[in-house]
């Protein structure tokens, strides 16, 4: 784990990794967790990426796992941190990808920050702004956490998270999703579910997207069903959606290998690949 410590106080952790890996000529990538995860939710698609040649940063956002700092006030904050730290390793241009939360961070970033992304990955998420029945969800569920904690909270949540046959067949994958939500401090939960609250509608953003995007949906999402990942898919012209059979909120963790190699075949598009001679 590396800590890059911003002007603001924060301490965002992240991991790089295959950096300076003399196989690693691949688009840099940077990976944006969900609510209320962390960067470990990345680590078999890193694993596999790097194995291809990518160098792939995954940071922890402020408020969870091993970031600190001020809470965030709104999805532009996440935002401003990820181009500090691409800044930081140097990455004038990368992939970004985001779930969940993370994907609205993604279309944040490529909405305040045009010109540094190269190609999208969305998952299970959606563009469209909050409802006034959500707002008002959300912030109840902040007022809940910091109230009671994050335990009862992951416990309800996980039989949504995951689809039914990931907690009969998969319980590893269903004990790192529980870890990862009971150990989400509850002050940065509280204040990103609050600034989703008020996010933007990302419509206008998708529509003038022009670079290569995969949008990517498990089959049994609660949150954001298929229907979600279809609306993205017809807004970015040219775009690939891929929905993975079996899986609910967070297919990347439950059918690993099939994310993989979807994401893969996606990188290997030609526009994404270096010219000859190139590194990255």
């Amino acid at each position: 784990m590396a800590t890059l410590q911003l002007d603001d106080g924060t301490s965002l952790a992240y991991d790089d990794h295959g950096a300076g890996n003399p196989g690693t000529t691949g688009l840099p990538l940077l990976l944006v967790h969900g609510h209320p995860f962390d960067r470990s939710m990345w680590r078999p698609q890193a694993e596999y990426l790097v194995s291809r040649g990518h160098r792939v940063v995954v940071p922890d956002l402020r408020g969870y796992g091993e970031s600190t700092g001020p809470a965030v006030t709104d999805l532009a904050g996440f935002a401003r941190d990820l181009i500090a730290l691409a800044d930081h390793l140097g990455l004038a241009e990368f992939g970004l990808g985001g779930l969940s939360m993370g994907g609205q961070i993604v279309m944040q970033t490529v909405r305040d920050h045009p010109g540094r992304v190269r190609a999208l990955l969305l998952a299970d998420t959606f563009p469209t702004k909050e409802t006034a029945e959500g707002k008002l969800a959300r912030n109840a569920a902040a007022d809940r956490v910091l109230a009671e904690g994050m335990a009862r909270y992951a416990d309800e949540l996980l039989p949504k998270m995951v689809s039914a046959e990931t907690l009969r067949d998969s319980p590893d994958v269903a004990k790192h999703v529980l870890t990862m939500m009971r150990d989400a401090p509850a002050e940065g939960a509280a204040a990103a579910l609050r600034a989703r609250a008020e996010r933007p509608d990302y419509r206008e953003v998708l529509d003038q997207v022009s670079v290569p995007t995969l949008v990517v949906v498990g089959s049994e999402d609660e949150f954001t069903p298929v229907a979600d990942a279809e609306l993205m898919h017809r807004l970015v012209a040219g775009s690939r959606l891929a929905v993975v059979r079996g899986a609910g909120h967070l297919p990347n963790l439950e059918r690993a290998a099939e994310f993989n190699d979807v994401f893969g075949r996606f990188l290997d598009t030609p526009r994404l690949r270096p010219a000859s001679g190139e590194e990255r």
